[in-house]
Formats: structure tokens, sequence, C-alpha cells
């Protein structure tokens, strides 16, 4: 058979994972499944991205790398403005069919824990949640014994010529990502005398943004939608999406602008 719109898209397998559990089905149920599996596919297209871009730091192809992160930004802007939908759906609406996820909770996304690890936000405690010798877990202790994309830079600046200390290219990459005063005089140096690397760290802080513009759009939404309640699967809800907020994945690309 040819191939055709529907077959390459495998549009029936696609339009067949949409099952609501409650009775009627409840209207806004097919909107919270939509939107949900739509993050999960773009969790999978940023870390496509991501493992994409750390090699084109390994190969120090710099034009390849700056559009690369346009498209991880351009991708990271639509995940942020899908809250917008999502936030049409009023708290009595979410109530109608609350009850029927169960234990069932955007905390256990293992994707967004990937991202989170890819890009330096790495925490053991994680893995726990997942049992031991599952493909979930297996994915998880690969992320994070896997350098993170703030790794490959600095690897990248080394190779550029830039004096990255031996300890940072080293460094224990299974520990997150934390700021390092030893680089600062280096990033600056960087700043004041090469503008396509300056360009590409200014992509590396709009990543950084786009990150946290996401954990806060969503915790407003967590806080509009159910309040101070706890959320679903046991999870502590806004209370702990708001312990998120604030804390850079590149800390030291915003600890050089007062000395710039």
């Amino acid at each position: 058979m040819p191939v055709t719109y529907s077959s390459y898209l495998k549009l029936d397998e696609l339009l067949a994972l949409q099952q609501p559990l409650s009775e009627g089905p409840e209207h806004d149920e097919t909107l919270f499944i939509v939107i949900h599996q739509i993050y999960e596919l773009w969790f999978k297209e940023l870390l496509h991205e991501i493992d994409y871009l750390k090699g084109l730091f390994a190969r120090q192809d710099t034009p390849r790398a700056l559009h690369t992160l346009k498209r991880v930004l351009t991708i990271l802007k639509v995940v942020v403005a899908q809250i917008d939908v999502l936030e049409t759906m009023t708290p009595l609406e979410f109530l109608t069919f609350r009850a029927r996820l169960e234990s069932g909770s955007g905390f256990q996304s293992f994707q967004f824990r990937e991202l989170e690890f890819a890009l330096g936000v790495k925490n053991p405690d994680a893995l726990t949640r997942y049992p031991a010798g599952s493909e979930t877990r297996l994915r998880l202790e690969r992320r994070m014994a896997d350098p993170t994309l703030w790794d490959s830079f600095l690897h990248f600046l080394a190779a550029k010529g830039h004096p990255v200390p031996a300890d940072l290219l080293n460094r224990d990459v299974t520990r997150p990502v934390e700021s390092a005063p030893a680089l600062k005089p280096i990033l600056i140096d960087v700043y004041r005398r090469d503008p396509i690397l300056t360009s590409l760290c200014e992509r590396l802080v709009d990543l950084d943004e786009g990150i946290q513009e996401w954990r806060y759009r969503h915790v407003k939404m967590v806080q509009r939608t159910i309040g101070t309640k706890h959320g679903t699967g046991g999870s502590e809800g806004a209370s702990y999406l708001m312990t998120t907020l604030n804390k850079p994945i590149f800390p030291d690309l915003w600890a050089i602008r007062s000395d710039l």
C-alpha cells in the first residue's frame, strides 16, 4: 500500500489513545487528556533536540548549535502557551472527573524528569518513584549518568580555547549543576571578546528563562484549578511547585550580569 498522510502519522492509533474514564464521559476530560498527551510529545521532541545539541557542541558546530537552540526555544514557547488552553477549564469542570485520575499525576512524568536531568537538575530521589529494573527507571538512570547540556557546553568552550578549569570538565555529572566562581572571569571574557559565543550564551539564558517561565505558569495554573489542595496521586500540589521557582539551571550565566 502507498504511504498516505494517515498511515505515515498512524492517525488511527493516535486518535484512539484519548480514552476518558469518567461516565458520560465528562466533556472536559477529553481536553485534559489531549493537552497532556501533547505535552509528552513535546517533551520527547525537546529531549531529541537537546541530545542533538550536545552532539553539535562536541563537534564545535556553532552555527548549527545556534539554530537548534532557536528550535528548542520555539518549542518551549508553544509548551508554555498550551497552559492558556488548559486554563479555560474551570475548577468545577476539573472536579467532574478529577477522582478518576486516582494515583495518576503529572508529577510522574518521567520524560519531564529526563528533561530536568538533561539540563542539569539532577535529583537521585526522583529515581525512587519508579520501580527498580523498569524501563522508565533505566531511562532515568541513563540520564543521571550522562553529562548535562551545561557539561557539554563547558567542553565546547574548552575546545574553543577558553581556560575552563579541569575540575569542571571532569566533575561528577550525576551531581546537579552548581555555580562555579572560577568560571565567572572566563564567561565575562567570552562576553567581552567573542560576539558569536556570546549569542550562544544568550540563547542558553533564553532556555533557562523559558524553563523558569514554564514552572511559574504551571504553578499558577495549579493554584487556579485546585488552590491549595493536594495534587492527584498524593503530590503536594502547588506548595511543592512553589519550591521549584526562581532556580536557574545555568546559574553562572546569571551571576556574571552585574560584572559585565
